[in-house]
């Protein structure tokens, strides 16, 4: 099996994060990875905030907190209660993959260049996860104000985002992938 493909294979979701940040040329692949994504007739149509600001970090996990205490929805409500609380697991890393909404396809878009981090990530040795509750918080005023703090450019919308470090524990194992998610047609 090739390197990539081992790649592909092994990446897990990792949600137990070291305080160490990661470096600024594991940050630079790992994004140039991002910029190297397909998209829809070639637009580009992401755009990648990163933020390693603890107090911003922190700011970000408060509005969060607040969102899903609100939200109506007792899981969120019950995660949102908890002692530690943190929707990016406390990684020193989070970013913020936003798409222009006039482009084809943003959405498609910035989902594949989040896959690009996640690979990136994995190779260099740092875990990443998916981070999705985060477009959660930018219905909202509090998250609105957030995007011009955290410089999303006008018009582009969060697609998601993802937390980023180096794996304080051991990767999960894979679990069974589901059947019948396949048809061939010859």
């Amino acid at each position: 099996m090739s390197e990539t493909l081992k790649a592909i294979v092994q990446r897990r979701s990792i949600r137990t994060f070291k305080p160490e940040q990661i470096t600024d040329d594991e940050l630079q692949t790992i994004l140039e990875a991002g910029q190297f994504a397909p998209s829809a007739r070639n637009e580009q149509s992401w755009h990648f905030t990163v933020v390693q600001k603890q107090d911003l970090l922190s700011k970000i996990n408060n509005a969060l907190q607040t969102v899903f205490l609100n939200s109506g929805n007792p899981g969120l409500i019950e995660r949102a209660k908890a002692e530690n609380f943190s929707p990016f697991y406390h990684a020193p890393t989070l970013i913020i993959v936003s798409g222009d909404e006039k482009a084809i396809a943003p959405q498609a878009d910035g989902s594949l260049a989040l896959g690009n981090l996640f690979l990136a990530a994995h190779v260099l040795g740092i875990g990443s996860c998916w981070i999705h509750s985060l477009r959660l918080l930018f219905d909202t005023e509090a998250g609105r104000a957030l995007n011009q703090e955290l410089g999303i450019p006008a018009g582009y919308t969060i697609i998601g985002s993802g937390a980023f470090g180096y794996n304080a524990g051991a990767a999960p194992a894979a679990p069974p992938r589901r059947e019948g998610t396949v048809t061939i047609i010859k």
